[in-house]
Order: structure tokens, then sequence, then C-alpha cells
């Protein structure tokens, strides 16, 4: 599937101008890159769709440390990209409310931030925690929705919870603060809807918890 240049999303960082058409992600597309615009028009390791195809094909592109099969892969935020061929690891990050993809050593491209979006109680006090990115993961650690955690791809394990609560960091992650960070002062219901009030340096914003991650100091 496709999508005309100039309909792309304000966070892709590639320019209006150019081939009338960029791919688009096999799923949220709203929210995500696909890995041939990352990997072409961004990094620039291909040249074109073939080229990204076979090292594809020999296993050379890890996504959170799984090996990709589809080119049109959606890449989102806080993502890690390795190619372990050339030890490069590339985080997917925020910059002005722009996606731009920093380089990570080999050790902090094992780590990943997820948001919990849902959770289920299994037997035997086991949790089924459901997370941003599509990944679930079975617990026994207290989390709540909403929450994050700071998770081991390597050794498949939680490092880390990250509380939803007053006086953690907050990174806006959709709408139109997108890119945005700060503290939270205050978690509130208004029309339904759970807000968070975040301190920028500037101003303070309320943002729907559901387009918020909390993150590590």
């Amino acid at each position: 599937m496709y999508l005309k240049r100039q309909n792309i999303e304000k966070f892709w960082p590639v320019p209006r101008k150019g081939t009338k058409y960029l791919a688009v992600s096999a799923h949220d597309k709203k929210v995500s890159i696909p890995l041939v615009v990352v990997m072409r028009d961004i990094l620039k390791f291909v040249n074109n769709k073939k080229e990204l195809k076979k090292i594809i094909d020999e296993k050379k592109v890890l996504i959170n440390n799984k090996a990709i099969k589809d080119i049109h892969y959606p890449v989102n935020i806080f993502d890690i990209i390795s190619l372990p061929s050339m030890n490069k690891h590339f985080k997917a990050i925020l910059s002005h409310k722009k996606m731009i993809f920093e380089e990570v050593s080999e050790k902090n491209a094992e780590k990943m931030t997820f948001k919990v979006i849902s959770k289920k109680k299994l037997k035997k006090n086991i949790l089924q925690i459901n997370l941003s990115h599509g990944r679930n993961i079975l617990t026994k650690e207290k989390v709540n929705v909403d929450d994050s955690v700071i998770f081991n791809s390597k050794k498949n394990t939680i490092e880390k919870i990250i509380k939803m609560e007053k006086g953690k960091k907050a990174y806006v992650i959709k709408g139109k603060h997108i890119g945005s960070s700060g503290k939270i002062e205050n978690i509130f219901e208004r029309g339904g809807k759970k807000l968070t009030k975040i301190s920028l340096p500037d101003k303070k914003i309320n943002v729907w918890i559901k387009n918020v991650i909390a993150m590590e100091d």
C-alpha cells in the first residue's frame, strides 16, 4: 500500500518533495514509519526495496531483537533497529516533533520501554500484560494499565516498572503535543477521559493519558 508523499504524517523526517508515492506500514499507519522508508530514505543503508528484501531474507535486520520478514514492518517510537553484521543499533525517538534514529550501544539496544495498555489475571497470581507494539508478557509483578515497563529483549525479562503517577517523567507519543516531555503534575478525569497535567519548561499542558508514556528520569 502506498500514500502520496504530500499526505505523509508530520512526524516523518522525509522531504515533502520527491517521488509521488511512499510506502506505508503494514499496520499502525498513523504512529509508525515503514521499515523500507527508514532504511532507504532516512538511514540510507539501502538504495531500494530489492536491497532491503535481500538483507531481510538473510536475517540481517532486527527490530527489538527479532528478525523482521516484511519490508513494510511498522517502526514505532522507542523501537530499536539492529544491523548485527555492522554492529549498528538505532533507537527511534522524537525530536522537535519528528521521529529520528539515535545510534545506541549494543547493551542499550537490549532495553526497550513499553506502555501497559491492558492486563488480564490468569491462574496462580500470574498477569498477562499487553504492551504497546503488540507484545504480551506473563508476569507476577504488580503493574497497572498505563504504567511502563523496561523490558530486556535479550533476557526476555522485565527489568523495571515505571508507575504512571505524579512526579514521574512523561513523554507525549501521540496528538498535537507529540514529542513534548516534562513532569507529571496531576492525573485527573474530565469528560469521561483520564488526563495528565504535564509541566513543561515554559507552560503546562493537559494530555490524554493514552497519549503519554511514563519514562525513567
